[in-house]
């Protein structure tokens, strides 16, 4: 039977939104086919920019690496989900989100579509940066016993993380002395729950990257920033085939991966 391969990638390249003070995405030439017969390349860059799959030892210091995780984690049986309807500026998704749209299977690959891709640059003509880093949404803190409980090991969202900002810088000190960042993004937080109470409720102080701390120690990973053809509609609340291939990084804490949904 003939199977449909469908990228999920976000392409990468100098635009390509980086992580907060992280080192972006740098690309030269250091040959020449004019010159030296023959193009070749050079690239500086952190691994946490595009799409990329994070190891445990990313927040782990004796975590597994890229290298040791086992091609049947990242490969294999899983769900896309359309959360797309609910999905605001800063909203969180729940497993009861996930659970009313598709059954998710123990072990399976989980793909969250949230819509959020649209705002990186380069992915539609909605790009908006800001609005990709400072305002997508995250996961709810019932998310994480939910994603154990399932036996999970490779999960994933088309933004750039899989926390809330409220429980990253972007939320708590991004920019505090001079742009202020997190200021603006927890004013709308406050308006978007209701109350200074409620934010402080959903997101403790010691939920600090929750979905990070919480599950790496677990071996439940992810990968973050997917986009391309996650939109399609034929893959919207499907089982299928998940791919999210990293390079084989020896001693890596992240790594590039070209994630694919493959369908019959």
């Amino acid at each position: 039977m003939a199977k449909k391969l469908y990228d999920l990638s976000q392409g990468l390249s100098a635009n390509t939104s980086f992580w907060p003070y992280y080192p972006p995405f740098e690309v030269k030439y250091f040959k020449r086919k004019v010159e030296h017969g023959v193009n070749a390349q050079y690239i500086a860059t952190s691994n946490h920019i595009g799409t990329h799959l994070d190891a445990p030892r990313h927040f782990v210091t004796n975590g597994i690496t890229i290298d040791k995780i086992p091609l049947e984690w990242v490969y294999g049986p899983g769900v896309i989900v359309d959360l797309t309807a609910e999905m605001t500026d800063l909203a969180v998704y729940t497993p009861e989100m996930i659970e009313s749209k598709v059954k998710v299977e123990k072990g399976d690959i989980l793909i969250l579509h949230t819509g959020w891709h649209k705002y990186q640059f380069g992915e539609s003509d909605q790009a908006d940066e800001e609005r990709y880093i400072h305002m997508h949404p995250g996961a709810h803190p019932d998310m994480c016993d939910w994603l154990i409980k399932k036996e999970i090991k490779l999960w994933g969202m088309d933004c750039v993380s899989t926390d809330h900002p409220m429980n990253l810088p972007i939320g708590r000190f991004l920019g505090k002395g001079t742009f202020a960042q997190c200021d603006k993004v927890r004013k709308a937080a406050v308006k978007h729950f209701g109350s200074e109470e409620a934010v402080d409720k959903l997101f403790p102080q010691d939920h600090y990257q929750l979905t990070h701390n919480a599950l790496f120690k677990h071996n439940c990973f992810h990968v973050e920033n997917l986009g391309g053809e996650i939109s399609a509609p034929e893959l919207q609340n499907k089982r299928c085939t998940i791919s999210c291939v990293p390079w084989k990084f020896v001693d890596g804490e992240a790594a590039f991966c070209r994630a694919m949904a493959i369908l019959d």
